[in-house]
């Protein structure tokens, strides 16, 4: 009986970690997109995923069930990545960095990475001038998520959806413009 017991807990924690290495290999790249979408970094978005997954490893019994694992992580990621923006964590790091690698790239590469960021820089900007949270379902949206995921992890009812990410395309053109000829 002593065995049995012992054997059940070994499988549960075996489950547990094939479930958690399952969530993480589906959903890494979602989560570093929402995490990015929001702190514009690459180092710090990695950092914020690092802290989403720990958090889920963590906390792997309180979600319910596998369908609402996805905008748990969804949540998690906005909420932590929102918390080192507001914090201003490593902007001076950042910028001493920038202009160390810079100083080191050849001219046409610091030509070309100018104007990606200058393009980049109208993108965020143009996001900026959109109120909340027609900027997430926004780019929730474009990172792929159905409706049902954005209104979980936003915490806004479904219907709403469709409408919020038509007003946030109209605004974000009536902001940024056409991008290349297409539309959003």
């Amino acid at each position: 009986m002593l065995m049995d017991a012992m054997s059940e807990t070994g499988t549960a924690a075996k489950t547990d970690k094939i479930v958690f290495d399952e969530a993480f290999t589906l959903h890494h790249r979602t989560v570093f997109r929402a995490a990015r979408s929001v702190v514009q970094d690459a180092m710090l978005a990695e950092d914020v995923t690092q802290e989403v997954f720990l958090r889920l490893h963590n906390n792997l019994d309180a979600i319910a069930n596998e369908e609402m694992l996805r905008p748990w992580l969804i949540r998690v990621a906005l909420n932590l990545a929102r918390n080192a923006v507001r914090g201003n964590m490593r902007a001076n790091t950042r910028e001493d960095n920038y202009v160390k690698d810079t100083s080191e790239v050849s001219e046409t590469t610091v030509e070309i990475d100018y104007e990606q960021r200058m393009r980049a820089k109208e993108v965020h900007r143009a996001l900026s001038l959109i109120k909340e949270p027609l900027r997430s379902c926004l780019v929730l949206k474009q990172q792929g998520l159905s409706y049902k995921e954005i209104a979980s992890s936003l915490d806004l009812n479904e219907t709403s959806i469709g409408t919020y990410v038509a007003r946030a395309r109209q605004e974000f053109v009536r902001h940024y413009g056409k991008i290349g000829g297409k539309t959003l």
